[in-house]
């Protein structure tokens, strides 16, 4: 990381905007662009190529996700251009999309949870340097996103037809005439479904039950 990183800031609000440019500066950061939307910010980041880019989440012109969706694209065009999130708000998808690829440089932090001045340039320095540095409530979000993902996330979009009508109470047979496929179909769709849900043959259980228990836990 150089002696003094160029840093790229992306707020909407003049003040905090200024406010950043000024205390980045003055703890030695080379702020080379300082925007206020979303198309600022994606040609400022392919200009400059920061060594670190503070950005807010909702910008102009939609206010909705414009930074974060703009960092991530760029991220996409230059891998690892280190980016920290500042936010008022945790953006599940987004953050969890930020980790996805692995390599680093990212942070998150909430924007009512930096008490100081040390703390925050600190974790500028970090995601400069490549580390990673999320907000505890941002990762107890993630978490918790983490265990509501639905557990028919891996099934194709014909087994979750076969599994509906299963949940009907629909023999192969039935499933079958229903589907406009052979009954090996269904057969071979069923013993997928069994093993994308880890359910073994055993023979205390029924799979097909399990399966539709899975079926409607989803659906609460």
């Amino acid at each position: 990381m150089p002696a003094r990183p160029r840093t790229v800031v992306a707020e909407d609000q003049y003040l905090l905007r200024d406010g950043l440019t000024h205390l980045l500066a003055a703890h030695g950061f080379d702020v080379v662009a300082a925007v206020g939307t979303g198309p600022e910010l994606h040609a400022a980041l392919l200009e400059h190529r920061p060594d670190v880019s503070i950005v807010d989440v909702r910008m102009p012109p939609t206010n909705t996700d414009e930074g974060l969706q703009v960092a991530l694209a760029v991220r996409r065009e230059i891998p690892a251009l280190p980016v920290l999130v500042l936010s008022q708000h945790v953006e599940q998808l987004y953050a969890r999309e930020l980790l996805a690829d692995g390599s680093g440089a990212v942070g998150y932090l909430l924007k009512d949870r930096v008490f100081n001045a040390e703390q925050f340039v600190d974790a500028v320095r970090r995601v400069a340097a490549g580390g990673t540095v999320m907000d505890p409530e941002v990762i107890a979000k993630l978490v918790a996103g983490t265990e509501r993902e639905d557990p028919l996330a891996p099934l194709t979009p014909r087994e979750r037809e076969v599994l509906s009508l299963m949940a009907e109470g629909c023999s192969n047979a039935a499933i079958a005439a229903r589907l406009h496929i052979s009954e090996g179909a269904v057969g071979k769709h069923t013993a997928s479904i069994f093993g994308k849900l880890g359910l073994d043959p055993s023979e205390d259980t029924n799979r097909r039950v399990l399966a539709v228990i899975r079926f409607l836990d989803s659906a609460n």
